[in-house]
């Protein structure tokens, strides 16, 4: 399947989270993104040194900054299950504006075409490192790394496409 591309309309996709009261809670992400414009970012796995020193706290720190350029959602997506997501979410106490979903069996991520195996280092199937920048259901930006990068899907290049 060819990854996610500019100009495509995001698959929808059902991804997992804790409510206040940490029960299971599912939300469609067309529902999150529908008439809006929202950041989807993707990364391998919570709680990796890239993921939680670079590119969640880029997101996190220039939120205020995405907002005011009409950024109406961000959200990060994984391949882990919403109780490590909330988890990893409660690392960030700073954090006010990104939403962190659970992709727990990749079908999300496979729908997108984001699929990274790392089955020979004992992580199984991941997400690339990505960020989408969507409006109205539509790509308009499509960051996405190769290999374990982390060059193109940071927020500075996001803000630079705005």
């Amino acid at each position: 399947m060819a990854p996610i591309a500019v100009g495509d309309v995001i698959p929808d996709g059902t991804l997992a989270f804790l409510d206040n009261d940490n029960k299971p809670q599912s939300v469609s992400i067309h529902s999150l993104s529908k008439g809006k414009k929202v950041i989807i970012f993707g990364v391998p796995g919570a709680f990796t040194p890239t993921c939680s020193l670079k590119h969640v706290p880029g997101f996190i720190e220039r939120a205020e900054e995405l907002k005011g350029k009409g950024v109406d959602e961000i959200i990060c997506i994984s391949v882990n299950d919403p109780f490590v997501m909330k988890s990893w979410a409660n690392t960030f106490p700073e954090n006010k504006h990104v939403t962190f979903l659970a992709d727990g069996s990749a079908k999300y991520t496979h729908d997108l075409g984001l699929e990274l195996d790392l089955t020979d280092k004992g992580l199984g199937i991941r997400s690339k490192r990505f960020a989408l920048l969507v409006e109205d259901l539509k790509v308009k930006v499509a960051n996405i790394e190769s290999g374990g990068e982390f060059t193109v899907s940071s927020a500075e290049e996001i803000i630079k496409a705005l």
